[in-house]
């Protein structure tokens, strides 16, 4: 398995953990415990996009 395979499929994985994280925590009731399911839900969401593609920065080219 190349490696750009390897880590699409890696961030397709974080993807649906954290998209069903977010969804067990909305069908919660109010409270801290369903604060904390979000707060976890969130933290998944960054580290998949932390295992996206990287882009270059946009801007002037350097010199």
């Amino acid at each position: 398995m190349s490696k750009e395979t390897q880590r699409s499929s890696d961030r397709f994985d974080w993807d649906v953990a954290a998209a069903d994280a977010l969804e067990q925590a909305r069908q919660m009731a109010p409270g801290p415990e369903r604060n904390e399911a979000l707060k976890l839900a969130s933290s998944l969401r960054c580290t998949a996009d932390e295992r996206g593609l990287v882009f270059a920065k946009r801007g002037r080219p350097r010199k």
